[in-house]
């Protein structure tokens, strides 16, 4: 792997980390009450884009590697599971135990493209934002491992 794509994807961890350091008083809150309607709409987007910049490091990845990426009406999930297997060209992006938790937040990130915000669910999207932090610095090990061995 180039310099030039490690740079690419840098950014992308680097643009989440912002993310998240900005979303930090609304994490913190979202632990210790239950958010009212403006706070759950303000999580609903940290949730939305941090999937997106899951997706745009993937996006990278596999363009690098010339991989097709997957069409019809499944693709997202397709996409996303390219990321947990290896192939001829590179090894697996994620490690297998993380799959079912990013499934849940392309799900909500799905939902929230297609939903209006009152028909957000705090039961919804509770274990997605108190768990943000956590499941973001795993994968950030995996990617920054997936770089290093590349």
């Amino acid at each position: 792997m180039d310099n030039g794509i490690k740079t690419k994807i840098q950014f992308e961890v680097s643009q989440i980390d912002k993310l998240l350091e900005k979303s930090k008083p609304l994490l913190d809150l979202s632990k210790v009450k239950i958010p009212d309607f403006i706070e759950m709409s303000a999580a609903s987007m940290t949730l939305h884009s941090f999937y997106n910049g899951i997706e745009n490091i993937l996006r990278l990845i596999f363009k690098h590697y010339n991989e097709e990426l997957p069409k019809g009406i499944k693709w997202h999930i397709e996409f996303l599971d390219m990321a947990f297997v290896s192939n001829e060209s590179r090894h697996q992006i994620f490690r297998k135990e993380f799959q079912g938790k990013l499934e849940e937040y392309l799900k909500f990130r799905h939902f929230i493209r297609h939903a209006y915000s009152f028909q957000l669910e705090w039961e919804r999207m509770e274990n997605l934002i108190t768990e943000l932090e956590n499941i973001w610095q795993e994968l950030k090990e995996d990617i920054n491992n997936f770089i290093s061995l590349s």
